[in-house]
Formats: structure tokens, C-alpha cells, sequence
């Protein structure tokens, strides 16, 4: 299957950098460029097993579940129902201790693995996919190390248990 990843570093803690990843609501779209809407499905907060309906800035919409959730180093999610031209479709960050330049800080390595539907339109559409979805996640990514910069941001983390 087809992957996409990325990867940043951010002068945060890896407590830090998760908490930020995992923000909702308002503050969460203050910041990632990808979500129009996001709410978690019949759960007060994010954990295995917990649902997540998400609207894209660009339309398509997808439930994905969370299948793993170990803060504050990972998350892996898998689509439930998403877009007709998924047959699947994954995402896992992951979040490491690094320290750069004698500054501690966290690496942050986003993937997203997938496959296109119809078979018969893969070797076209899958192209496409690396495109588009390496943008987006690059430009996820990006946002994601610039929140990590932001005092409000960070100050609204702070004060959440994402254990």
C-alpha cells in the first residue's frame, strides 16, 4: 500500500507536542489547515477505540477510530467510512525525545498509508494520491510544528490530561 510521511522537529516535550496534536474543537481548528469540522463520536475524549468524524477544509468526510493511543509517544487511527475512493486508509504520529543543538525537543513523524478504489484505477489514482496527500501532509505537519511555537496554544494544552 501506498504511504505518505513527514516529519518536524518542535522545541516542545513530547507531553507537549501530543497534547497539541490532539486538540479539538476551536483550538484545533485554529491551527490545522486539513479539518472543517471534527468531533469525537459518543466520547468526551480521545482514546482506543473512540470514533472521530472528521470534515475536510476541501469536502470529503471520514469516521475513523482510534487503534491506538499511547500518550504521549503515538496514535494510530484507521478510516471506518470515509470517501468512495478509499478501499482503506490509516494515519499514525508518533513522537519522540530529541534533542537539537543542545535544545530538548520532540520529533514528530506523521504517516498515512492507503489504498484506492476501484482496483482497475489505482496505477492512475494512486499517483495522484502521493501528490496531493504528501501536500497535505506536509502542510499538516508544518502547522502543526507552528502551533507547537504558539503560547496560547500551548497554554490551552497545558491544562489537559491526555494521558
Amino acid at each position: 500500500m501506498p504511504q505518505v510521511t513527514a516529519e518536524t522537529w518542535v522545541p516542545v516535550s513530547t507531553t507537549t507536542a501530543f497534547a497539541v496534536s490532539q486538540t479539538t474543537g476551536e483550538l484545533r481548528l485554529s491551527w490545522d489547515p486539513f479539518i472543517r469540522h471534527q468531533h469525537l463520536i459518543e466520547a468526551d475524549r480521545p482514546g482506543k477505540g473512540v470514533q472521530t468524524l472528521t470534515k475536510a477544509r476541501v469536502g470529503p468526510t471520514m469516521i475513523s477510530q482510534y487503534v491506538a493511543y499511547r500518550p504521549p509517544t503515538s496514535v494510530g487511527m484507521t478510516m471506518v467510512k470515509g470517501p468512495w475512493f478509499f478501499d482503506s486508509f490509516g494515519g499514525g504520529w508518533r513522537f519522540v525525545p530529541e534533542e537539537r543543538d543542545g535544545v530538548a525537543g520532540t520529533k514528530a513523524v506523521w504517516k498515512y498509508t492507503y489504498a484506492v478504489k476501484p482496483a482497475w484505477l489505482r496505477r492512475v489514482a494512486e499517483p495522484i494520491g502521493q501528490w496531493l496527500l504528501g501536500r497535505e501532509i506536509e502542510a499538516r505537519i508544518a502547522a502543526f510544528a507552528k502551533a507547537c511555537q504558539d503560547p496560547a496554544i500551548v497554554s490551552a494544552t497545558l491544562g489537559d490530561d491526555v494521558a
